[in-house]
């Protein structure tokens, strides 16, 4: 889906949900929607006092909870850290984590297939399944290659 589509789509569903469209609220949006890096709250409330500078981070929270409500936003919480957001793909699917740096990149679910997975965990257990999260862990490329850069200069 598109940016734009997506924008739209994002917009109708707070609509029809009864949430009023603000300026701050449609410029989140917007933001959330052309990110591909999974920002943190504070990520997207920098973004977003370039536009609107005396917009607190208690909105850009408010805003992201509704969204969440409503379905349009994924939260990824990490202990010990900023949670991150995305609302490029809000359903549920599987990320690579940098344990390094903490970069998130979403994992072509077309390799994995895991709502199929999921499935059988449900028929196995029992469980109404309401939501899942699968997360890969490792070090991205460019911290492999800080990591080797710095134990060759260390030897």
């Amino acid at each position: 889906m598109d940016e734009e589509t997506r924008v739209n789509t994002v917009v109708s569903r707070l609509r029809d949900a009864g949430y009023r469209i603000t300026p701050q609220r449609m410029a989140l949006i917007e933001i959330l929607c052309q990110s591909d890096r999974h920002p943190s709250a504070g990520q997207l409330h920098e973004q977003l006092k370039q536009r609107f500078p005396t917009t607190s981070l208690a909105t850009v929270y408010k805003t992201l909870n509704v969204l969440k409500e409503v379905g349009e936003v994924m939260e990824i919480g990490f202990a010990g850290s900023d949670a991150r957001y995305d609302s490029a793909h809000p359903d549920p699917h599987p990320h690579l984590i940098c344990v390094q740096c903490r970069r998130i990149e979403d994992i072509d679910v077309q390799q994995l297939k895991p709502e199929s997975q999921v499935e059988k965990i449900a028929e196995r257990s029992g469980y109404r399944i309401l939501s899942y999260r699968m997360d890969v862990y490792g070090l991205c490329p460019r911290c492999q290659q800080e990591m080797a850069e710095s134990q060759a200069a260390a030897s």
